[in-house]
Parts: C-alpha cells; structure tokens; sequence
C-alpha cells in the first residue's frame, strides 16, 4: 500500500522545497538600514501599512520614505530578479535587479531613474542605486 504513494510523497516533498527559496527570503542591508520582504512564489506577506489590499509578494521598507509593494516580478534564474516596486499611493514605481553574489549577499541594483528617497534633515534625498544586501536567517 506505501509503495504507490511513494512518487506522490516525492513530489510533495520537492515541491516544498521549492516553496521555500531561493526566491522566499528577507534581505536587509545594515548601512543604509533598508529590508526587502518577498516570497515570489505566493502572495502571502502583509504589507505594513497597506493590510487593506491583503497579501502581496513582499515589499520594501526601512529608513525609505513609506513602505513599497512588489506589484510584479520576473524571476530570471535562481540568482537574478527583476522586481517592480510601487510606492504606498501608487503613484511612483521602480524597477528594481536582485542578483545572488554568494550564498549570503545579494546586490540590489535600481535601473532607470531611481525615484525611492528617505528623510535626510528636512529634506527627501534619494537612496543608492546599488548596495549589498545579506539574506537574514
């Protein structure tokens, strides 16, 4: 009776490895004080600050002015991505490159014009277009 349900355990199994990475995953970048939430596989992070929209693919915060929202990605391989973040109003958005550097350290790299800012003084000042983000445990 087990032996027939021995490929269904198999698949099951590999298929719940696959739902944990490599594209589920918090990175957090300590010099600039900026995290990346996503699970690229299901819509099923709370965004803070936007519950009311329900579960996204992940979002973008920290020492940024408000909280941006992964609206669409395209998963290149498993060690590039390409995000699309949008701002808490919708009103600006940003592409966004996630490369895999080691097993640990992921480059974010913004294309385009970069449009996320943070409160530097009394003033909005953007952030790097490219920093060094390590995967947190």
């Amino acid at each position: 009776m087990i032996k027939p349900l021995l490929p269904l355990l198999f698949f099951c199994e590999s298929f719940s490895l696959l739902a944990q990475g490599p594209w589920k995953m918090t990175l957090t970048c300590p010099e600039e004080k900026i995290n990346l939430v996503m699970n690229l596989y299901k819509e099923d992070i709370e965004v803070p600050g936007m519950e009311m929209f329900g579960p996204m693919n992940g979002y973008l915060g920290g020492n940024i002015y408000g909280v941006w929202s992964i609206t669409s990605f395209k998963i290149e391989n498993d060690k590039s991505a390409t995000l699309r973040v949008s701002n808490d109003l919708g009103s600006e958005t940003q592409s966004v490159q996630i490369t895999q550097q080691n097993d640990s350290i992921w480059k974010m790299e913004f294309t385009g014009h970069n449009v996320i800012k943070r409160v530097n003084g009394k003033k909005l000042v953007k952030i790097p277009s490219v920093f060094l983000m390590k995967k947190k445990e």
